[in-house]
């Protein structure tokens, strides 16, 4: 990581929900974070306020993922202001669920788009411009290993992702940067809760044996185990937090 004493980390999708988290929890263990969103601002402008006051620092940078162009302009910004960039977690994305056989090319786009080639594009960005001893998060799904009916199209983009993971984490051999992916389960998030009923919810929640949801907390303390001392000799592993649901 940096000599310094500012310790970058990029958050994809951080406004809200795990990335928020996620963002949240790198702030208190000493990174300077970028909050990166693609919508509305007043999410992130809320967020880096509430980091701020609690003592930590933090930037909000707009970008769409999915576009090449807006994620070089985000890591620019990044070193801009805090001379380079150390960690990268790659949570932004999308999920539409249907049978394969009713997802439409939208459907199938967009997800693509967002979830497969929006982490192309940062980890293109971050293996020519992280700092040596860096880190990479990358996320993926539990449902890759359970393949539950519907999620098909957002799976297949997840277990892409998985395969990224693992290969960049050799092409980076040298610099001391690890390449990880973290593969929550149901998350009680607004990307899992809408369009379910309590009733599915709750079935859901019982699949693993810890018998509840994860929290977005939950999640983020995994990134931050990648990201932090502790983490550093685990390279190319993706780290299934869902309770033991597989």
């Amino acid at each position: 990581m940096s000599d310094g004493n500012t310790r970058a980390a990029i958050v994809t999708g951080a406004s809200r929900g795990i990335g928020a988290a996620i963002a949240e929890r790198l702030a208190k263990d000493g990174f300077t974070v970028v909050i990166n969103y693609s919508g509305d601002a007043a999410p992130a402008d809320t967020l880096a306020r509430k980091i701020e006051d609690d003592g930590g620092r933090a930037l909000t940078a707009k970008a769409d993922v999915s576009d090449s162009e807006a994620v070089r302009r985000l890591f620019d910004a990044a070193a801009a202001a805090f001379g380079g960039v150390d960690v990268l977690v790659n949570n932004a994305g999308i999920m539409t669920l249907s049978p394969v056989a009713e997802s439409s090319d939208a459907v199938f786009d967009r997800q693509v788009a967002i979830n497969l080639k929006g982490t192309f594009n940062t980890l293109r960005e971050a293996a020519k411009r992280l700092r040596d001893g860096g880190r990479i998060v990358n996320f993926s799904t539990s449902v890759v290993g359970l393949k539950l009916e519907t999620y098909g199209v957002y799976a297949a983009t997840k277990a892409a992702v998985e395969t990224l993971t693992a290969i960049l984490s050799k092409e980076l051999r040298g610099r001391s940067i690890t390449v990880n992916a973290v593969a929550p389960g149901p998350t009680a998030t607004d990307l899992f809760l809408n369009g379910k009923s309590e009733e599915l919810i709750a079935r859901m929640a019982k699949m693993n044996p810890l018998e509840r949801l994860g929290t977005p907390e939950d999640i983020a303390a995994a990134v931050a185990f990648l990201v932090g001392p502790d983490g550093a000799w685990i390279n190319g592993q993706v780290l299934r937090a869902n309770g033991g649901m597989i």
